[in-house]
């Protein structure tokens, strides 16, 4: 069988961006079938029995299905302009840690079932909720919500859900598959510096950072560029474009270590010379204690509301995701720490589907050297040395799960 490197090559060139470097890989989109078909033909190649839940998670189970399992697993879309790594990192670590646990027999004298998963839409970068998936299963967002969520192109998820094979209607928790979860490791690329100034390759996670995000919609009057004077005008571009400038002063007068992060815009209708009707933009805050999130964001509406009164436009500002800071399963931290005693533990400034699951089954994360620290962008990177020993301690990490009895 490939190992991890040759696996990822398998899928380099699926979803490149043809406009620059890195990848288009929307959740739900064409591009992530067919990543997902990827998937499913290595696994089917492997002789696992898979599945597409009624979420569109993608299981394939390397034992019969039963309760207690072992799975690990992560995602295959990207951001906008991501890099390789980010997602599939996690699938194909899964694939190779299979093939060296059948090889070595550890499969056999396992005590509990061994599950592969793939979690769609992680990203959020389609309907603008992060690890749709996994807050669909764990009932983190209801299904209505999600089922009225709506892309760029005003296509709800619903209907986007229903081309993918999936029934709204059977869309939403699902207690009695998760109750079959016994541990959920996910093995990621390191999107941060911890890793890069030590010898070691692989790191435990240890926690989640909170982190949200939220919309702020700016409305105005629609006019004529050349024919309306300054004086008349409610421009929703110049008070939406005054916060946003004020945005990294404000994160950093509540807290030096808050970040707030404007990385999408709307402009309504978006004519050169047409006077915006309306003006949007999404920010991301994070940091380790809630209430700072919820003072950045505080300090931002209140600016947002001060800018809109004086430009004569409106504003409104709703959320579209929030998790609180998520610590790992100390039990399952411990296990993974005694197989691999010299992985440091590292926390964590990115979301993942581990993190949703970790307050419903116990979960852990293990992270691969970047030795770029770039992440979600082309940059992002992960020597093929790393990658395999990712694997490695991947295997050590599920040969001692499959070996706990309960």
């Amino acid at each position: 069988m490939s190992d991890v490197v040759s696996l990822l090559a398998q899928i380099e060139d699926t979803g490149r961006d043809t406009r620059g470097p890195g990848y288009q890989r929307a959740g739900f989109s064409n591009t992530e079938r067919e990543l997902r078909d990827w998937f499913l033909a290595e696994a089917a190649r492997r002789g696992l029995d898979t599945e597409v839940d009624d979420n569109g998670i993608t299981w394939a189970w390397a034992t019969a299905p039963g309760d207690n399992a072992v799975v690990t697993g992560s995602h295959l879309d990207s951001v906008p302009g991501g890099g390789a790594f980010d997602g599939p990192l996690g699938v194909a670590s899964a694939l190779a840690a299979f093939d060296e646990l059948k090889t070595s027999g550890a499969l056999e004298r396992a005590k509990r079932p061994l599950a592969l998963a793939v979690f769609p839409e992680e990203e959020g970068s389609r309907f603008g909720v992060a690890c749709l998936g996994s807050r669909l299963i764990t009932g983190a967002i209801e299904a209505d919500r999600a089922l009225g969520l709506t892309d760029a192109n005003g296509d709800t998820f619903a209907d986007v859900a229903r081309g993918y094979g999936l029934d709204p209607n059977r869309i939403g928790t699902d207690k009695a598959r998760l109750e079959k979860v016994g541990s959920f490791i996910e093995l990621h690329v390191e999107q941060g510096i911890g890793l890069i100034n030590t010898d070691q390759a692989v790191a435990i996670g240890s926690s989640i950072i909170g982190h949200g995000r939220w919309h702020f919609a700016f409305s105005g009057q629609g006019n004529h560029a050349g024919t309306t004077p300054m004086s008349h005008r409610a421009d929703p571009v110049v008070a939406a474009s005054r916060v946003i400038g004020d945005i990294p002063t404000l994160a950093a007068a509540t807290d030096a270590s808050a970040v707030a992060t404007v990385g999408r815009t709307l402009i309504h209708p978006g004519g050169t010379n047409v006077i915006a009707s309306g003006m949007s933009f999404w920010v991301d805050i994070r940091h380790a204690d809630d209430a700072v999130v919820k003072q950045v964001l505080e300090a931002i509406s209140q600016r947002a509301r001060e800018h809109a009164e004086g430009a004569g436009v409106e504003v409104s500002i709703s959320q579209e995701s929030y998790s609180p800071t998520t610590y790992f399963t100390a039990e399952l931290n411990s296990r993974l720490t005694s197989v691999l005693p010299d992985a440091p533990l590292l926390p964590s400034g990115a979301g993942h589907d581990a993190g949703i699951l970790a307050p419903h089954v116990p979960s852990a994360m293990l992270y691969v050297r970047n030795p770029t620290g770039v992440s979600h962008a082309p940059e992002e990177a992960c020597e093929d040395d790393d990658q395999r020993a990712g694997v490695s301690a991947l295997v050590k990490v599920l040969e001692g799960e499959l070996e706990v009895a309960s």
